[in-house]
């Protein structure tokens, strides 16, 4: 007789596949077990409004990405106005609406001002669909749009808004949760809703803390991209089995490969071009004593930084600058050597209390507490603040901000190339890559099509006609892209039904 153990593993293998198995549903965030890889190679390079366009709806905002199971595309969606949350179920190759749910919260989570209350993604066994919303809590409903089950919680609260979203794996549904309020790993029986276990998090949650990456699973564990380390933890007891600690604000979802975990820990000062030099007082006279007195007012004072993210200016917050009050310790409304001289080894000090980030490998097969030796550090440059790495053979590829692509030998770490895609600016969705072509998303609208492999081609920017922070989905022919406003189907026009 089999165990109950086996058979566990048996369901969630049978669900995950491998990363370049061809699956014609995107049922979670980036595809089966967030991989972010779909086989088939018949997405069209060209597209765009009007452009291989297979059809367009209007959709209330939001930045859930589109979740593809059966004949249905599901989202999750914010109307400012009436302050409402929704899920929606749309017709897979039309688009019409088959059905949408309110879901009522006594007040909306917030969040930095480029953070939507519809963020999380819903994940879908073709049976169920189920969604998370940081202002009310977990929500399942039946394809037909029937509410099964709901878990209520606490109005999440954090700097940046708890944009994660579950999974669905085998019989379990999974879900990490992490701000002021609580912060836990959470699994319950996909059917019910009942609490199967729940581990919570001793790391304390802070401002700086993200916490949006996606659980991943395999065989018999699940990994978290959690504050401050990467944790596996056993499917069936949630008893942890190995941490490894490092530098990180949590955001992107991890992938498999192999027997490595691949992440992209970032924190905000974690490599130099994070961290502007600041001139010494000789140079700030110089360039900016205006009136030639020997010290520098608050109308001289320029826009210094203490971290800056320098491929992402048009995002609002997209740094901290030196304030003029914390540097005239004398608060005379003038800054003189002394002063500047001082308040430089203040946030010097400050930026020292960070420590490196990177793309790191992480075995599979661990326990306990990792030592440094057993983490392995890939890069620690062009390292992606939000948008999940990927995987593809031989090699890693990351996108930053400023539409900048990176690819590296996944076992020495060397790096293969970097390149500007044509993309601008932030960058909040992640790569995803169609048989032999990456897609890389910037919050402008800017869809570049690179070819994979060790010498990159630059096959064609597509442009939307408005933002696109939700990463999109690829469901056998067809990429659903999410934009502010529409969700769009584009299908090439030699794509087989």
């Amino acid at each position: 007789m089999i165990s109950v153990r086996c058979a566990l593993c048996l369901a969630v293998l049978s669900f995950l596949c491998c990363s370049a198995a061809p699956a014609a549903d995107w049922p979670q965030f980036r595809g089966i077990n967030s991989s972010g890889i779909a086989a088939n190679d018949s997405v069209p390079d060209a597209f765009g409004p009007g452009i291989n366009e297979l059809w367009s709806v209007s959709v209330a905002s939001g930045h859930s990405a589109p979740c593809v199971a059966g004949d249905s595309v599901y989202l999750t969606t914010f109307d400012a106005t009436r302050k409402q949350l929704a899920v929606v179920c749309l017709e897979r190759v039309t688009g019409e609406t088959r059905w949408s749910q309110n879901v009522s919260a006594d007040a909306i989570e917030k969040g930095h001002p480029s953070f939507n209350p519809a963020s999380s993604t819903p994940a879908s066994d073709g049976e169920r669909v189920v969604a998370y919303f940081g202002s009310f809590g977990l929500i399942c409903f039946d394809v037909a749009g029937e509410k099964l089950w709901e878990i209520p919680m606490p109005l999440a609260k954090s700097f940046g808004g708890n944009a994660t979203s579950p999974i669905i794996v085998g019989e379990r549904v999974f879900l990490y949760r992490g701000n002021y309020v609580d912060h836990y790993l959470l699994a319950v029986d996909k059917h019910s809703g009942e609490e199967l276990w729940k581990v919570p998090q001793q790391e304390k949650f802070t401002g700086e803390m993200a916490c949006t990456a996606v659980p991943i699973v395999s065989d018999d564990r699940v990994i978290v991209h959690s504050a401050r380390a990467v944790q596996a933890f056993d499917v069936a007891t949630g008893k942890r089995k190995w941490i490894a600690r490092c530098a990180t604000t949590a955001t992107s979802t991890p992938v498999l490969v192999g027997n490595k975990v691949i992440v992209a820990a970032w924190n905000k000062m974690g490599e130099p071009s994070l961290r502007p030099p600041l001139p010494d007082f000789e140079k700030l006279l110089a360039e900016h004593d205006q009136d030639g007195n020997g010290s520098v007012n608050k109308e001289e004072f320029p826009q210094l930084w203490i971290f800056h993210r320098p491929d992402g200016a048009e995002a609002p917050m997209n740094g901290a600058t030196v304030r003029f009050k914390s540097a005239d310790h004398d608060k005379d409304g003038a800054i003189r050597k002394d002063e500047w001289t001082n308040h430089l080894r203040g946030v010097e000090k400050f930026r020292s209390g960070y420590t490196a980030h990177g793309i790191l490998s992480i075995p599979l097969d661990s326990e306990g507490v990792l030592e440094a030796t057993q983490i392995r550090t890939l890069a620690t440059q062009g390292i992606p603040e939000v948008p999940s790495p990927l995987c593809a053979g031989d090699y890693v590829y990351f996108v930053k901000n400023g539409g900048v692509l990176t690819c590296l030998n996944r076992e020495t770490g060397e790096r293969v190339y970097r390149i500007r895609t044509g993309g601008s600016g932030t960058h909040y969705a992640s790569p995803l890559i169609a048989g032999n072509r990456l897609l890389t998303f910037s919050g402008d609208g800017r869809i570049s099509v690179v070819g994979l492999g060790p010498k990159p081609k630059l096959l064609k920017v597509n442009q939307m006609n408005e933002g696109v922070y939700a990463t999109p989905a690829i469901a056998d022919d067809t990429l659903y892209v999410r934009t502010h406003s529409r969700l769009y189907a584009f299908k090439g026009k030699d794509a087989t039904n």
